[in-house]
């Protein structure tokens, strides 16, 4: 019986033995699975904030905060020139007997970093790190297919849903994104290295520059990053680094670098980085900022900060190629149209059939003559312009653009109000007279397609706060007397089939209506 007894006990033990294997073996499963989750991002150094392809492999320390090797026997070397309240020399904090005689431990007088304060793994937020690069093996040799590129008519045929007019600069991006895309995807053709051509787009305000880009970068598939010029200063002064232009791109691209160098960068308000005339003092956001520039857009290796604006400390930065990055420099250049004026009339002549001073004084689409030397004068460096080859003016608005701009895109400004009023059930029209005379008094503002918002907001705003008010108006007719404040607006009192109709809503059953609001959502 004994025998048996012991046999018995020796089962069961070895049964918990597998079970406590099992259980050490899901433990272990669930450790891989979270760190394969947790391995998208490099590691970052708590201290330099170098990511883990700069230093090499880190020392783990709890609480998922990692230290480089550099930063580790620096910080061992530091401390160990200096004995703090001896630390070094009395490492088990034994009671001192001779000078503390009520038995207290003698702890180092050095106050460490709370880690529950820290956000993050590590204490370093996602938008800090880089994501790993994919090995060889597994990297996809293109993002897109060449068969399934988007034709440049196509690129601009989806640009005219939107934008209103600019053929020529619809033409020149669509041709440029077309070849962007091509040199992404081959990188070389028959041992031939295409190179980028950038784009400078010069227009007045309001004629739709940024309109224009961001209405592609809803369009595109690769990453495409929106900057401004105006807050870029030379490295070392208040405001953004010039490099932080690549990192709202590596921003744009999930922090994915291999993705952000095949992106897209437009830059707004170029014309503000033109050289200051007759200062004394330093032109930090001028000159400096386009000589800053130069390495941008001709293709280099390129130190940017991740997650910030600017270089410090406390960022991580990592390597960035500009070589497969097309820049899109858009400005309004504001004074470029008087230098182009001299320029054309500095031979006038005296007689029959001369050159007047005055003879462009009243030519709208003037920019269209602009040549570098002009750009120069403005106060853009030769090195700068020489970097943007592809330099397309664009066209000013006339009346009849205008019109087009009130009623034929899809988001267009009258179809917004329309939609607002049939929230209320009121049905808003606009007369042809009205459109000329909005568009007369945008072209009396000279801002640009701007100012149509501006003018519909006055004379609508009587217009949307009496109509909540009286449940029997039906519909709105806007005519050119009430804009230019000669008459009033036709205002139609609902008809009898619109409240029959209600009627027909109210006395439905309330089964039907459940199943419709289910139908509804259903769809």
């Amino acid at each position: 019986m004994d025998n048996n007894f012991d046999n018995d006990n020796n089962e069961t033990l070895e049964i918990v033995d597998t079970t406590e294997d099992e259980k050490t073996k899901e433990t272990e499963k669930d450790e891989k699975e979270s760190n394969e989750k947790e391995s998208e991002y490099e590691d970052v150094c708590f201290i330099c904030r170098r990511p883990e392809s700069k230093t090499g492999k880190m020392f783990k320390l709890p609480n998922n905060i990692s230290v480089c090797s550099d930063c580790m026997h620096k910080t061992m070397d530091t401390v160990s020139q200096f004995d703090y309240q001896g630390m070094l020399n009395n490492t088990t904090f034994n009671f001192d007997k001779d000078n503390n005689k009520d038995g207290k431990r003698r702890f180092p007088n050095i106050s460490f970093v709370n880690i529950a304060d820290l956000q993050g793994d590590g204490g370093i937020p996602n938008r800090q790190k880089l994501k790993k690069k994919k090995p060889k093996d597994k990297k996809e040799a293109a993002v897109f297919n060449i068969n399934d590129l988007p034709a440049p008519h196509r690129i601009k045929a989806q640009l005219d849903d939107f934008v209103v007019g600019q053929d020529y600069a619809k033409k020149v991006i669509s041709v440029a994104v077309y070849n962007h895309y091509k040199r992404v995807t081959t990188g070389t053709m028959d041992e031939i290295e295409i190179e980028k051509s950038n784009i400078l787009l010069l227009g007045p305000t309001g004629c739709g520059k940024t309109y224009l880009v961001k209405t592609l970068a809803k369009l595109l598939d690769v990453p495409l990053a929106i900057a401004d010029a105006t807050s870029l200063t030379e490295a070392g002064y208040i405001g953004d680094d010039i490099e932080s232009v690549i990192s709202k791109l590596l921003a744009a691209a999930e922090n994915d670098v291999e993705k952000a160098e095949q992106g897209i960068v437009f830059i707004d308000e170029i014309d503000k980085i033109a050289k200051k005339k007759n200062t004394t003092s330093r032109d930090v956001s001028g000159e400096s900022v386009q000589q800053g520039m130069l390495k941008l857009l001709e293709g280099s290796d390129v130190e940017v900060p991740v997650g910030a604006n600017s270089k410090n400390a406390m960022v991580p930065l990592t390597t960035i190629n500009t070589r497969n990055i097309l820049f899109i420099c858009g400005g309004a250049f504001p004074d470029l149209e008087d230098i182009i004026k001299r320029r054309l009339t500095k031979q006038s002549s005296i007689g029959f059939n001369a050159e007047l001073k005055d003879a462009f004084d009243k030519e709208a689409n003037i920019l269209k003559k602009v040549t570098i030397e002009d750009l120069k004068k403005f106060g853009m460096i030769p090195e700068f312009i020489g970097r943007l080859p592809i330099i397309c003016p664009m066209d000013s608005l006339t009346k009849e653009s205008y019109v087009k701009i009130l009623k034929e895109p899809k988001n267009a400004i009258l179809k917004q109000y329309q939609k607002l009023l049939e929230l209320d059930e009121v049905k808003l029209n606009f007369d042809d007279s009205a459109l000329e005379a909005i568009a007369e008094k945008a072209m009396e503002r000279d801002t640009g397609a701007r100012a149509l918002r501006a003018i519909i907001e006055d004379f609508m705003l009587d217009i949307m706060y009496e109509i909540p008010k009286d449940d029997n108006i039906g519909e709105v007719t806007i005519t050119g007397d009430y804009i230019n404040g000669t008459g009033g607006p036709v205002i139609d009192i609902r008809t009898d089939a619109v409240h029959t109709k209600q009627l027909a809503q109210a006395s439905v059953p309330e089964e039907q209506k459940k199943t419709e609001e289910h139908n509804f959502y259903e769809f």
